[in-house]
C-alpha cells in the first residue's frame, strides 16, 4: 500500500495522518484473537515483567474497580507471532518507507496496547522523541525529520468515549522540546484533534508530534497494535525483543 501525495502532505503538515481500511476484517479478527490470548496470560502476571520474550506491563489492584489494569505488551510478537507478521506487513512498511525516505526501515517496537472499560489508563501529553532518547547518544536524527514513524492499528472503532489518541496539529515543527513529564505542552491544547478511527484504520505520526490519550469511559475495549520504525542508523538504544532494531528491506513494487 502506497500513500497518496495528499496523505504524505497531511503527515508532514500536521505531524500525523489516518489511513482508512488498511487491514481486512479477517486480519483484524486474527489480531483480536492474539490480543485475547495475551490478556488471558497477563491475568497471572504483576508489574513490568519479561515473559516468553515479551515485556508485559500489568497492574494488579485488588482494592480498586476494575481490579486489573493491563497496560501493554512490548514485543508482543514473541508470544503471538502473527502480531509480528503484521508489523512487517508490506501494507505498513511501504507507507513507512515513504515517510522515512528510506528503502530500509528499522523495526523497534511491536506493542499490544489495551484500554479496558473504566480501567483509568491514560497517557499525558508527550512526544515519542523523549522515549527514543532524543538528545542523547542513543538517538541521532539522520533524516532531519525525526527519523522515526509510529503506527497504530485500530482493532476496535476508536470513538470519543473510549480514549482515542489526540494530536496537536503542527506541534512537530518545533522539534524535540525538553519539559517535565506533567508539564503542559507549549501549544494551544484546545486545537487538539481526536484521532477517531474505524476498525482496520491506521494512524501514523512522527516523534515530535505532541499526543495523549484519556481513559476509556465506554463499555467496550479500545485495543491498538503499535509498531515503531526508525531510519537506519538513528537508534542505539536496546529494546525488548528487537535489540537496537531489526532492519527490514522494503520492496519497491506497488
Amino acid at each position: 500500500m502506497q500513500l497518496s501525495e495528499a496523505q504524505r502532505d497531511t503527515f508532514f503538515e500536521d505531524g500525523f495522518v489516518i489511513i482508512p481500511n488498511v487491514f481486512s476484517p479477517q486480519e483484524i479478527e486474527r489480531m483480536r484473537m492474539s490480543f485475547e490470548r495475551l490478556l488471558d496470560m497477563a491475568r497471572s502476571l504483576e508489574g513490568k515483567v519479561i515473559h516468553e520474550g515479551a515485556q508485559f506491563v500489568v497492574e494488579q489492584r485488588p482494592h480498586q474497580q476494575p481490579p486489573f489494569c493491563f497496560h501493554r505488551v512490548g514485543w508482543c510478537g514473541a508470544v503471538e507471532p502473527y502480531l509480528l507478521e503484521i508489523g512487517r506487513s508490506p501494507k505498513l512498511l511501504k507507507m513507512v518507507s515513504q515517510l522515512l525516505g528510506s528503502q530500509t526501515v528499522v523495526h523497534l517496537l511491536n506493542q499490544a496496547h489495551y484500554k479496558q472499560p473504566h480501567d483509568g489508563l491514560a497517557f499525558p501529553w508527550h512526544q515519542d522523541s523523549y522515549h527514543r532518547r532524543y538528545g542523547t547518544s542513543l538517538w541521532e536524527d539522520l533524516n532531519e525529520k525525526g527519523s522515526y514513524v509510529q503506527t497504530a492499528i485500530a482493532l476496535d472503532d476508536v470513538t470519543e468515549e473510549n480514549g482515542p489518541l489526540e494530536f496537536i496539529p503542527g506541534s512537530w515543527r518545533k522539534g524535540h522540546i525538553v519539559r517535565e513529564v506533567d508539564e503542559q505542552p507549549p501549544f494551544d491544547v484546545s486545537s487538539a484533534v481526536k484521532g477517531l478511527m474505524s476498525t482496520g484504520d491506521v494512524v501514523m505520526f512522527g516523534p515530535f508530534t505532541f499526543h495523549r490519550s484519556m481513559p476509556n469511559e465506554s463499555t467496550s475495549p479500545r485495543r491498538i497494535l503499535i509498531n515503531g520504525y526508525a531510519y537506519p542508523g538513528a537508534n542505539a538504544r536496546e529494546y525488548t525483543g528487537s535489540g537496537t532494531g531489526i532492519p527490514l528491506q522494503v520492496e519497491t513494487s506497488s
